[in-house]
C-alpha cells in the first residue's frame, strides 16, 4: 500500500511522462523507475505502468483520427496481430516471474533508450523513403507479421514500442509519415489495452498508483501540448535517453 508521499511522487512522474510523451516520447523511462523506487516489485511496476498509461494512447489516437481516413481495411488486418502480440507479451511477462524480469530490467531500459535515441533517424528515413515512393514497392503482406512481433515486445515491456512500430510499418507500407504515425497510435493503444485487460486478472495492479498516474499523464499531455513550440524535442529526448542509460547502469551494478 502506497502512502500519500509515494502517490504524490508517482503522480508527479506521470505528469512529467505525459508531457515528455507529447513532446518527444519515452515517458515510460520516467514512470517505471519511479514505481520501483517507491517499493513496487518490478513486474507489478511494469503492469501498473501499462494499465495507467492506456488513457494517454486513447487521447493520442483521437488527435490523429483524421489521418486514419481510408485506412479501415488495413487496420482490420493489423489489429488482430496487435491483440495477439500484446496478450502473448503479457503471458511471457507473468511466466518469466519476478526474478527473471528484474534481471532483464537494465537491458530493457538500455534497449528502450537506444530505440528512443534512434527516433529522429527513423523519421528521417521514413521521410526520405516517402519522397521515393514511386520507386519503392510496398510489402503490405508483411505488415501483420511486423505488428505481431513488435506487439509481443509491447505487451512484455512497451517502452519504445511506437518507434519500433513506426520503423517496421515504414519498411513494409508505402504511406505518408503522418498516416503511419496515426496507424502506429491505434496499434499501440490496442496492444496496451490487450495486455492491460489480461493483467486485470493478475492481481498485481496497484490501483492507487494506476489512478493517479492516469490523471497525471493526461494532465502532462495537455501541458506538453501547450509548450510544444517552446521546447526543442531533440534536447528533451536526449535528457530522457541519458536518464534511461544512467538507470540501466544503476540497476546493473546493484
Amino acid at each position: 500500500m502506497l502512502g500519500p508521499a509515494e502517490l504524490l511522487l508517482v503522480a508527479v512522474s506521470a505528469v512529467a511522462a505525459g508531457a515528455v510523451n507529447a513532446l518527444a516520447g519515452g515517458g515510460t523511462l520516467i514512470t517505471f523507475p519511479v514505481l520501483i523506487a517507491v517499493g513496487l516489485p518490478a513486474v507489478a511496476a511494469n503492469i501498473t505502468n501499462t494499465v495507467a498509461l492506456c488513457p494517454g494512447h486513447v487521447s493520442a489516437m483521437y488527435l490523429q483520427r483524421e489521418n486514419l481516413r481510408g485506412r479501415s481495411a488495413l487496420l482490420w488486418r493489423l489489429l488482430p496481430a496487435g491483440v495477439v502480440g500484446g496478450l502473448l507479451g503479457g503471458v511471457l511477462l507473468l511466466a518469466s516471474g519476478e526474478r527473471a524480469f528484474r534481471e532483464a530490467v537494465p537491458f530493457l531500459l538500455l534497449a528502450a533508450s537506444a530505440i528512443l535515441a534512434l527516433q529522429e533517424r527513423v523519421r528521417g528515413w521514413l521521410l526520405r523513403r516517402a519522397s521515393r515512393r514511386g520507386l519503392v514497392g510496398g510489402h503490405a503482406g508483411w505488415a501483420p507479421i511486423v505488428v505481431a512481433v513488435a506487439s509481443v515486445y509491447g505487451g512484455y515491456f512497451g517502452a519504445g514500442l511506437g518507434v519500433i512500430l513506426l520503423a517496421g510499418l515504414g519498411a513494409v507500407l508505402d504511406d505518408s509519415l503522418s498516416r503511419l504515425n496515426a496507424i502506429k497510435q491505434v496499434i499501440s493503444l490496442v496492444v496496451n489495452v490487450a495486455a492491460a485487460v489480461f493483467f486485470l486478472f493478475s492481481g498485481q495492479i496497484v490501483w492507487s498508483a494506476a489512478a493517479v498516474m492516469a490523471v497525471g499523464a493526461l494532465a502532462g499531455g495537455a501541458i506538453g501540448g501547450r509548450f510544444a513550440r517552446r521546447v526543442r524535442p531533440e534536447v528533451l529526448r536526449l535528457i530522457v535517453v541519458a536518464i534511461g542509460v544512467s538507470l540501466s547502469f544503476v540497476y546493473l551494478t546493484r
